[in-house]
């Protein structure tokens, strides 16, 4: 299996899937860095900067709507979804564009001084009313999850049949990439003992809360992006931000803020080892068919030394 490559396609493409939705005008078309399963590109019209972002991927950007207007309902500050369609194989999605770079850009200081921002957002996050949805995992259009729980989530995302997904035939991963089954089945073991304790709460999850999805002016967060959204233990989000953020006490930070806020939140410690294992086994997986090696080797590290 090769890695996975983003689709090409040609300026005159864009030109006319923008001028199909928003009229003519569009100008200062230009690609953006970063989105790892999404050509991305910038572009503004009449005076505002917006956002328009192709996949090849199936269902690619169903959900961006209800995920739009869900965080946006209730504070969170997160792209408008302004179209949703296709052209060609490539799924689309328009949205503004919001202020800010990446906050990925920042100095490790400059980072380390917004935590305490990034900690408020997570509270924010793990707090969005889900009352009237139902259902854990991948949010579907409708907006419930698509599993009953979050044990059957767990075991259909790491079945050897994903058929029509990105996932397709990836236990070929094991004979052509770095990805070793031994470990991904001892991974896989260690996450099931700790899903009783991730069960029985659900919250909505951004998904990919790190600082590439976050966007800063430098000195204060401006908005997050690039959701991999679902319903489930909101512990997960903060795991992954500890991951991508090991330089500056993520966890001790959160813990202190919620002690603070005179948030209990039980079996903490259980919970957050069962999101790290989840994002983890999630990463070592993605990780290997990209043919990232590094990031594979550090996040097998860190796991295999997680819980003995």
């Amino acid at each position: 299996m090769t890695a996975y490559e983003k689709p090409s396609l040609a300026m005159s493409e864009i030109e006319n899937v923008l001028k199909n939705h928003l009229g003519p005008g569009a100008a200062e078309i230009k690609p953006l860095a970063g989105g790892n399963l999404s050509n991305v590109f910038s572009f503004s019209l009449e005076g505002k900067d917006y956002v328009v972002k192709f996949s090849d991927l199936d269902g690619a950007y169903e959900t961006e709507r209800y995920v739009s207007e869900l965080l946006l309902g209730q504070g969170i500050t997160f792209p408008k979804c302004l179209a949703l369609g296709k052209t060609g194989q490539l799924a689309y999605v328009i949205m503004e564009r919001m202020d800010g770079h990446n906050l990925s850009d920042c100095t490790v200081e400059e980072q380390t001084r917004q935590l305490p921002e990034l900690i408020g957002i997570l509270t924010r996050l793990a707090d969005v009313d889900v009352g009237a949805t139902s259902g854990y995992g991948w949010i579907g259009t409708d907006g419930n999850g698509t599993y009953a729980s979050w044990k059957d989530f767990i075991v259909a995302v790491n079945a050897e049949d994903q058929t029509g997904t990105f996932w397709e035939n990836w236990h070929e991963l094991y004979r052509t990439s770095c990805l070793e089954r031994d470990v991904f089945v001892e991974i896989y073991n260690r996450l099931m003992t700790y899903v009783p304790y991730n069960e029985p709460h659900r919250s909505f999850i951004h998904g990919d809360f790190h600082q590439w999805n976050i966007l800063s002016d430098g000195t204060r967060i401006t908005g997050i992006i690039d959701g991999n959204c679902l319903y489930g233990d909101f512990l997960v989000d903060l795991a992954i931000l500890d991951r991508h953020m090991p330089w500056c006490g993520v966890i001790q930070a959160y813990q202190d803020y919620q002690v603070k806020a005179g948030i209990e939140i039980p079996n903490f410690k259980e919970r957050l080892i069962g999101a790290y294992y989840f994002k983890g086994l999630d990463g070592l997986r993605f990780y290997a068919k990209m043919g990232w090696g590094d990031a594979y080797q550090d996040t097998r590290h860190f796991l295999l030394n997680l819980e003995a």
